[in-house]
């Protein structure tokens, strides 16, 4: 008697997502102590939580026998206030991955096809794969996207792109009249998911107004997040904008409570946390040159990033990225290996404290034999 197999083959088919590695499976795995671990694996915070958020979340906990608020009131009507948009053009996700999946599940029927770049976020081909629609990979250009590339591989059943700014696992960098341009080109029926994780790193020289561009273009929905700047990444608050006849399809999707009492009251209080934020981008700045400056010792190829993380190539042979990284986990350093986006030579590495930077690149001069 054969297996019965359940689900659809399209689900079957999906590669789960791999998380970088928690603290307590590196120390269990390798003998080590717990707390001479340093992670730059995920792109967190190193500050961690603001202490305002921290505050916050103190207050929260008496509130907890009680339901959360399901639609977010008091968060929406802050984000609705710094943006200067309607709060209905406002969806709350279970972080910003929430975001991508219930664009989705709103907007993609089965068959149907979505474009995005080769080297992009996982989560696109996950979103993609989970409602049975066809993924079209754009080959990337400089390890990021190529617009003009991802505007000719629309079809007349694409429904939907993904484009992330900064990108994530490679930090690339599209600037703001680059973006425009492809905007004012894309067909109206088809919509941008405008992944802006990263944002808050960029330099001020760099920024543009995405939010502005959602008054203008009725097919943009523009994706943020306070799991990176922000530094409650295990807490998942995200954030979608764009015009109500958009967020009207993802909150019929979202599930009722799915941004939790505690990430509710913490996302307030950071994002009120200006002071906090700037001192999140001068430590990222201050950390990446020290990261940079060492591989520039060491000869090693990196992709200059506008995240907070730098993508760099460790050897040439495929096995070179696999190699590295387990010897950085016996130094008690995770960091992140992107075989799995078709990178194996190379690792996403975190920018962390600077004495977390430091134990980095002394464990990487030790493994690659140039200590």
């Amino acid at each position: 008697m054969s297996a019965t197999s359940y689900g659809p083959s399209y689900v079957r088919a999906i590669a789960p997502y791999i998380a970088g590695k928690p603290i307590s499976e590196v120390a269990r795995e390798f003998g080590l102590d717990e707390a001479r671990i340093v992670k730059l694996a995920s792109n967190e915070n190193p500050l961690g939580m603001p202490p305002s958020a921290q505050t916050a979340v103190q207050r929260a906990i008496a509130d907890l026998g009680r339901y959360p608020d399901s639609n977010g009131f008091d968060l929406k009507t802050a984000l609705a206030a710094r943006y200067g948009v309607g709060e209905d053009w406002i969806t709350l996700g279970n972080g910003s991955n929430d975001i991508l999946e219930l664009a989705a599940h709103a907007l993609l029927e089965h068959d149907q096809s979505v474009v995005f770049a080769q080297y992009s976020f996982a989560v696109y081909a996950l979103a993609t794969q989970g409602v049975g629609a066809r993924a079209i990979v754009v080959p990337a250009k400089a390890y990021g996207h190529d617009l003009d590339a991802m505007l000719a591989a629309i079809e007349d059943d694409t429904r939907l792109v993904f484009v992330a700014n900064p990108n994530n696992p490679t930090g690339t960098f599209v600037p703001g009249e680059q973006m425009e341009a492809f905007l004012k080109k894309v067909p109206s029926h088809v919509v941008v998911v405008l992944d802006e994780a990263y944002t808050e790193y960029l330099d001020a020289s760099q920024r543009y107004d995405s939010i502005e561009w959602t008054r203008r273009y009725p097919n943009l929905l523009v994706s943020r997040t306070f799991s990176k700047a922000y530094g409650l990444a295990g807490l998942r608050v995200g954030f979608a904008i764009a015009q109500p006849q958009l967020t009207d399809l993802l909150n019929r999707l979202r599930q009722p409570f799915n941004v939790n009492s505690l990430a509710q009251a913490a996302a307030l209080a950071a994002l009120g946390d200006r002071a906090f934020l700037e001192k999140s981008a001068k430590l990222n700045s201050a950390g990446y040159k020290t990261l940079t400056a060492a591989f520039d010792a060491l000869g090693l190829e990196y992709v200059p990033s506008h995240g907070n993380f730098v993508l760099v190539r460790v050897g040439d042979d495929d096995g070179a990225g696999a190699r590295v990284n387990i010897g950085l986990l016996k130094e008690g350093v995770i960091v992140r290996p992107v075989g799995n986006y078709g990178l194996p030579q190379w690792l996403r590495v975190t920018i962390g404290l600077p004495e977390e930077n430091e134990t980095f690149v002394a464990a990487l001069r030790r493994v690659l034999g140039r200590a």
